[in-house]
């Protein structure tokens, strides 16, 4: 029975292929994605302000708060995409858990604040 030898001592180098390139158009699709549903959180605070609806001025700043998350959100996520692009361009190891980390929070920022757009906005 052969022991398989442990990361990095014997093994050939890995052959990363096209595996970098579609990660990383896959990062930039979701951004896209999402700066069309800041596009979204952004009509409803307008429509909002506007009056064209039954809103108050608290529902008006809720709507506000959430834009502002989408935002914050969606630049976290575009930063985690620019810092994710250029670890593929130099190899091909995981991503930092920082990265993740942040990109986890700021999905969760952006459907938290769209679900309340969403739910405020009727």
């Amino acid at each position: 029975m052969t022991v398989p030898p442990a990361p990095g001592e014997g093994r050939p180098a890995r052959d990363p292929g096209l595996q970098p390139e579609r990660t990383s158009l896959a990062w930039r699709r979701t951004v896209l994605s999402l700066l069309v549903l800041d596009l979204l959180v952004f009509r409803a605070w307008l429509l909002a302000i506007e009056g064209r609806g039954a809103h108050g001025p608290g529902i008006v700043a809720v709507l506000g708060v959430c834009a502002a998350a989408a935002v914050l959100a969606t630049a976290a996520l575009a930063t985690c995409a620019r810092v994710r692009a250029r670890e593929l361009r130099h190899g091909t190891t995981g991503p930092p858990a920082v990265v993740m980390r942040v990109a986890t929070a700021s999905f969760a920022l952006l459907g938290l604040a769209t679900i309340a757009v969403v739910v405020l906005g009727r």
